[in-house]
């Protein structure tokens, strides 16, 4: 069977288009000849089992050493150590059975009940069996919580350092989606404490994955067109690559859905910029399990700190530095770039608002059509706003009671009701506008483009500088109008006073500032 493009678990060579895992991070190998203990954290399907498995394979068939893989996650939720440590053991030993090192030898003998040495024990006699220096890679490591996460580490750490009187393996990898810094987080009750930093505070280096580049998204295209002729096309990378943004998974995702949904393994036709950005689209309205499981995220307190004033365009109130931030870029839904947090991707960007927004635009019902807005080919924008003006008189304290992101919630309301509007028809396109507190919306109706922003009334203090970014706005789009809605929260301001409507002109364009 020809090779794919993999969306599903770990990449196989001789099955699956990769990028070459071990190149990924080339330090791996000095940390190993140097005997250290290390963590690599990556977000979700960004590679990170594929690499231990490349590099087991790897260590294993140059024959220096002896390494051994030892997923965690059958371990998660169990957070008592009498439990937790012997299913660590077991998970160790599962795959002694098909190693070439082991498999010839008797199963060690590990008494499990000691589970307070249980793991340091096994590991001595596995370092003692292989007859090379051992190497374990602990994939899925952040699984572990509570006592089974502090045992573990206390005895990873007590065989380390007393390795120069009883074998133990040379080096231990610890991987997973969060540092080892963010590991007391798994810790709970609060009170209960890893020590120090941790047990584990003999980490040498926590290495990161980072995400394909464009030649490494143009090299894995290649091996597609080297095997089947089927050439993509500059322009379908640079899309690939914009919403993408290397992200391994997406990067696969977007050539499947060209190569096997759009073009139906026609090898003849080659893969165009347009048939990326449908490619965005369908997993966008899809929203795959790997969208799924990274958008459960959204709901935890600490990412909603972070991903809120993202949306809103304002300053965190929490330091980029805080663990909490550290674990939202670790989970992969953010990114810091120049000092400023903004969506992992555009396909993140897209899908964060969509995703919270897409009950409040279901519940809206059926009622709310495009049919009184459109003008032959045209919105009737200003009818549209001046109708949702009526719209968020009547319902909006019912509508925002319902969100946890409560300061978004105008922002996802009315994008809510516009796509429930165009659905069909058009399109919605969001610029996060990072750092100028607004979101810019650019509603596409046929050949019509429409330019909004939105702001909240604390945002509105200086009028004239936000005007100038709407002018700025309409400039950069080639349009002559546009239209900024202004939400104001004030429970004591009166709504003849909140739902007003001012237009003004400059240069040829014409704004709209409409009152909410």
């Amino acid at each position: 069977m020809p090779r794919f493009f993999n969306v599903a678990g770990p990449c196989v060579p001789a099955e699956h288009y990769l990028v070459p895992a071990l190149a990924r991070l080339p330090q791996i190998p000095g940390l190993i000849a140097q005997k250290q203990f290390f963590v690599i954290h990556a977000a979700r399907q960004s590679g990170k089992t594929t690499l231990l498995k490349a590099l087991a394979r790897d260590l294993n068939d140059k024959g220096t050493h002896v390494a051994l893989y030892c997923s965690l996650e059958t371990v998660q939720g169990i957070a008592t150590a009498e439990q937790g440590v012997p299913a660590i053991v077991a998970a160790l030993r599962n795959g002694l059975a098909w190693h070439p090192a082991f498999k010839h030898q008797p199963p060690p003998v590990v008494d499990i009940a000691a589970y307070t040495i249980a793991v340091n024990n096994l590991l001595c006699q596995l370092a003692q069996a292989a007859g090379k220096p051992l190497v374990v890679l602990f994939d899925e490591a952040d699984c572990l919580s509570g006592q089974t996460l502090i045992s573990f580490l206390r005895q990873l750490r007590d065989g380390y350092v007393n390795r120069d009187q009883a074998p133990f393996p040379v080096s231990v990898a610890l991987v997973g989606m969060r540092n080892i810094r963010d590991y007391k987080a798994s810790v709970r009750p609060e009170s209960e404490t890893l020590g120090s930093a941790s047990p584990f505070n003999i980490v040498t280096d926590a290495l990161t994955l980072v995400n394909f580049t464009r030649p490494e998204i143009a090299a894995l295209y290649g091996q597609h067109t080297v095997e089947t002729g089927q050439l993509f096309e500059a322009a379908a990378i640079d899309r690939a690559a914009y919403w993408s943004g290397g992200q391994p998974w997406l990067v696969n995702a977007l050539a499947r859905e060209c190569v096997e949904k759009l073009l139906h393994n026609d090898a003849t036709r080659p893969v165009t910029a347009e048939h990326m950005d449908q490619a965005a689209e369908a997993l966008l309205r899809r929203r795959d399990t790997h969208l799924d499981s990274l958008l459960e995220r959204l709901k935890e307190p600490r990412v909603q700190r972070f991903v809120e004033p993202v949306i809103l365009g304002t300053e965190p109130a929490e330091s980029s530095l805080s663990d909490d931030c550290q674990y939202v870029l670790d989970v992969g839904l953010l990114k810091a770039e120049e000092r400023t947090l903004k969506p992992a991707n555009p396909i993140y960007a897209e899908v964060i608002l969509r995703t919270l927004a897409y009950a409040t635009q279901e519940n809206m019902g059926r009622n709310i059509v495009a049919t009184p807005w459109v003008v032959g080919d045209r919105l009737d924008m200003t009818g549209l706003l001046r109708a949702f003006q009526g719209f968020w008189r009547e319902n909006s304290e019912i509508w925002q009671e319902r969100y946890d992101y409560r300061e978004a919630a105008p922002h996802l309301i009315l994008q809510a009701f516009l796509q429930r509007v165009i659905n069909g028809g058009g399109q919605l396109v969001r610029e996060y506008a990072l750092g100028r507190q607004r979101l810019d919306l650019l509603v596409c109706w046929q050949a019509q483009r429409y330019a909004l922003e939105l702001k909240l009334k604390t945002q509105y203090r200086k009028p004239e500088l936000a005007q100038d970014q709407l002018f700025g706005y309409l400039d950069r789009l080639g349009q002559t109008e546009g239209w900024l809605a202004v939400f104001d929260r004030d429970p004591a301001v009166s709504w003849e006073s909140k739902l007003t409507w001012q237009t003004l002109t400059r240069d040829g364009k014409t704004i709209h500032v409409v009152g909410l």
